[in-house]
């Protein structure tokens, strides 16, 4: 655990988003600078995109937050992923957006479609930001076909990785950043794009590349249930650290065959333990319906529209003989990771899809008691990667390593609860982290949020303005208080 760690040397400058030294009285009691509540966002001229209907909502959810703090917050967080990460052009005649991660110069299938779901809601009055979803959705489907087993890709797709990845044993094609399979990197743009169809109804992004580049996705889902033996997908990495690399000549664990679909990395982007990762399959249930209902309504393309529809179908009912495990009480919960074989063991991670995220991806109902029980397994000591410290209590997992909680994970219990005291506690604990900077960090010390990972991290920032935009429609009674 580093102070304020640096930037890798192929990442793009942190200074860019602007973040400042807190300056001030002592900060909620923990001797941290009290931060100067002025805009940390990059001036009007140097932010990478403007859009009316954002700047406006930004207004109008701040002036409904009570605390100075959350507000300022909010206002600095919301618009990151606008502000700092997104670059557009064309590409073929249609629209091209890249969206980098923050302090990584390359574009996760996962974090470009988390990072601007929080603006969807927005599109159908801004022409503008839904020529950059459209661009958005265009570039996933041409990384997808350039391979759909890679995480993240490069903005210029005949360019060599700028990552250590360059020298992972895969198969590394040009325009591919990292090649480690994640379930969950098909998932997203699935999820983006009927996010974006149900909102606006505008079939310009859904063409015959973006249809070519689903059906793909599908394929290589069905690939990787490996019915009929290990598929083409193999990696091993140099470094061989047990999270980075993947057994038996980089194949991964053995399973047997049930029908669910293997993820050789979690969203973390560390090496699974067992290869049939739950979330992420649960996730994939929910996504290849979403996905159908795309394909049927704005391609009308009904086989597409059936075929995924049948392969949801077929998940749901593996992971329903094959997706759970018990709690120490005897109770039914989901596993985190399971063989097939009957071996399962739980714990849930910061990252989304997570046991505990899984009704904010449309995988589980709030009120289901199936969910219920594993969300409340997952916070606590049964889970290893759960830390409670003097700063606050939350999960983490194996990526930045013990006693390093994710913002992310606190986000998701609020998200996921009705109870009030339990948002307010969360609230409480997100306003102390940031450590006077203004931003949702990657994770942080259980006990000094001085001690943190990326400053800039668009993905969290995102999630943090989800969260409050949520509390808005379900409990604005809660955003009428201080903290």
């Amino acid at each position: 655990m580093v102070r304020n760690e640096a930037p890798q040397p192929a990442r793009r400058d942190v200074l860019r988003t602007g973040l400042v030294a807190g300056a001030g009285l002592a900060f909620a009691g923990r001797g941290i600078a009290a931060p100067a509540l002025s805009s940390q966002r990059p001036p009007v001229a140097k932010r990478a995109f403007r859009s009316v209907a954002v700047e406006r909502e930004i207004a109008r959810v701040t002036r409904r937050l009570a605390d100075p703090e959350l507000a300022w917050l909010f206002a600095n967080c919301y618009p990151n992923t606008l502000d700092t990460t997104v670059r557009q052009g064309t590409a073929e005649g249609q629209p091209d957006t890249f969206v980098i991660t923050g302090d990584i110069d390359a574009m996760w299938l996962r974090d470009s479609s988390a990072q601007l779901q929080t603006y969807v809601h927005l599109t159908p009055g801004d022409a503008a930001l839904r020529r950059l979803f459209h661009g958005a959705i265009q570039r996933q489907a041409r990384c997808i076909l350039i391979d759909p087993y890679a995480n993240a890709f490069m903005a210029d797709p005949a360019a060599r990785s700028n990552l250590g990845a360059i020298d992972d044993l895969t198969d590394m094609k040009p325009g591919v950043a990292e090649r480690k399979w994640e379930l969950d990197s098909l998932c997203y743009p699935m999820r983006l794009a009927h996010a974006y169809w149900t909102a606006t109804h505008d079939k310009a992004p859904f063409d015959a590349r973006w249809g070519e580049a689903m059906a793909r996705a599908v394929a290589t889902m069905r690939e990787q249930q490996r019915k009929h033996g290990d598929g083409p997908y193999q990696f091993e990495r140099v470094n061989r650290f047990a999270t980075e690399t993947l057994m038996l000549k980089g194949v991964g664990a053995p399973t047997a065959k049930v029908g669910l679909i293997h993820s050789m990395f979690r969203p973390s982007d560390d090496a699974c333990t067992l290869p049939f990762l739950i979330p992420s399959n649960l996730f994939a249930v929910a996504a290849l319906r979403m996905l159908a209902q795309v394909q049927d309504e704005a391609r009308g393309d009904r086989a597409a529209a059936a075929d995924s529809r049948a392969l949801a179908d077929e998940v749901d009912a593996a992971l329903a003989t094959y997706g759970r495990t018990r709690a120490p009480d005897g109770s039914e919960v989901w596993a985190f990771e399971t063989d097939g074989f009957g071996n399962a063991f739980f714990m849930d991670d910061a990252n989304v899809p997570s046991l505990s995220a899984l009704p904010l991806l449309g995988a589980a109902r709030r009120d289901d008691p199936l969910y219920r029980r594993t969300r409340a397994l997952a916070w606590s000591e049964r889970n290893p990667y759960f830390f409670r410290g003097k700063a606050a209590a939350g999960i983490g997992g194996p990526h930045k390593g013990l006693g390093m909680i994710w913002p992310m994970s606190i986000i998701v219990r609020a998200m996921t609860s009705d109870d009030e005291a339990e948002i307010v506690e969360c609230l409480g604990w997100l306003k102390r982290t940031h450590a006077g900077t203004g931003f949702i960090h990657e994770s942080f010390d259980q006990d000094d949020p001085t001690r943190f990972s990326r400053p800039w991290f668009a993905w969290a920032n995102g999630l943090f303005g989800d969260l409050i935009l949520d509390l808005e429609r379900r409990r604005p009674d809660l955003l009428a208080r201080r903290y």
